[in-house]
């Protein structure tokens, strides 16, 4: 078997949300798909694959410097020992064939999209779910039932309380026992106001977690802790710039509970940065490394054993996102759970058509590969790429 071919589409996903560093009114992704010369049920096997929103699309780099590499490779060196299936591990070597290190920011995004794709089609040619083969590759137990949390609270023109309460609502609504919202976006007084105004709303029924989004220096960053300190909240994240280690450090001496961030840092020797000059507490904070925009599954895999070797357990990993491929990397190989935006980036988002959340978890389908072809509206995009 081959790959017989390598697409790639940038797509809008754009909207009128704002976090504390950017708008989203020109936001983009890519679409990629790798196409092979196996057939299962009839069909040519398609890996598909997508970089997370926050990033835009990267499809000049995966055109023209990722793409072609791929594509002058001989075949066979592309497989595994077997030749029965694609070699996710030879394939990234190859994307990053005369690459130097470091400079873990655009290419990362490309190299992960192009990654996803690979792992999406090597778990359809095997005939099982992506989340069963990684526990049965890397000796875990898979576990289909996966918590997540429903991410929102942009800011946007014209939401007032009322709106942010009825938004928050809505996610206990449809079974979410955790609920995010931006901050940093407005004066903390007025932060302070609709971080209450959700708290009132949820009550007992939900935690509330907040997102700076990176915006504070440190004077700001200790302000909104000490203010934050007087709510029950699940988390407090990404309070300044993600390399900004040493002001992550310096946070933890103003504020005990829980704290987040990771999702903008690409490399495992950044998630080894993190945990050796951040400050970062193990018993209580959580790490968001984001597969899709970090070089993929492969550099992933290193980054958990970055994170063991640490001393953290990957149960403390809750992936930034809100895609199926972090579902399937977290019910695979034991991760905390992950990230959801109930209500954004259609049709990229979410879970398979029927999935539902129950008391905060989701149980995942028992579908070939990631399981993108579960969800009607994101399978018939992904269609019009590839066939």
């Amino acid at each position: 078997m081959r790959i017989v071919d390598v697409r790639e589409v940038t797509l809008p996903i754009a909207s009128a949300i704002a976090n504390a560093y950017i708008d989203f009114s020109k936001m983009t992704l890519s679409l990629v798909a790798v196409v092979t010369d196996a057939v299962r049920q009839g069909r040519p096997v398609v890996g598909y694959g997508f970089n997370s929103n926050g990033r835009y699309g990267q499809g000049g780099l995966i055109r023209e410097r990722f793409m072609p590499r791929l594509r002058e490779a001989d075949p066979a060196s592309l497989l595994n020992d077997a030749g029965d299936n694609l070699d996710p591990d030879r394939i990234w070597r190859t994307l990053m064939r005369n690459e130097k290190p470091g400079g873990h920011g655009e290419r990362s995004v490309a190299v992960g999209t192009i990654d996803m794709a690979v792992w999406d089609a090597v778990a359809k040619i095997a005939g099982m779910p992506l989340f069963r083969l990684l526990a049965e590759r890397y000796g875990g137990t898979a576990d289909p039932r996966v918590f997540v949390y429903a991410a929102g609270g942009y800011y946007y023109p014209g939401k007032d309380l009322s709106a942010l309460r009825a938004e928050m609502r809505s996610y206990l609504d449809r079974g979410y026992t955790v609920v995010k919202m931006k901050i940093g976006g407005a004066e903390l007084a007025d932060d302070r106001k609709r971080i209450e105004a959700v708290l009132a709303e949820i009550g007992s029924a939900a935690q509330l977690a907040v997102d700076a989004n990176g915006r504070f220096d440190l004077e700001t960053a200790i302000a909104y802790a000490k203010m934050l300190r007087d709510y029950p909240l699940f988390w407090y994240e990404e309070a300044g710039d993600p390399l900004d280690f040493a002001l992550q450090a310096a946070l933890a001496e103003f504020y005990p509970a829980p704290m987040a961030t990771g999702e903008n840092l690409f490399s495992h020797q950044d998630a080894r940065n993190l945990l050796r000059y951040g400050g970062m507490r193990a018993d209580r904070d959580w790490l968001q490394f984001d597969c899709a925009l970090s070089y993929g599954l492969c550099e992933y895999l290193r980054t958990l054993q970055v994170i063991r070797t640490a001393g953290w357990s990957p149960r403390r990993c809750i992936p930034h996102g809100g895609h199926q491929m972090s579902l399937n990397i977290a019910a695979g190989l034991g991760l905390g759970g992950n990230e959801n935006y109930p209500d954004l980036f259609q049709p990229f988002g979410g879970f398979p058509d029927g999935v539902r959340v129950e008391n905060g978890y989701v149980t995942m389908p028992e579908l070939p590969g990631i399981g993108f072809e579960g969800k009607a509206e994101l399978i018939r995009v992904m269609r019009q790429l590839a066939e």
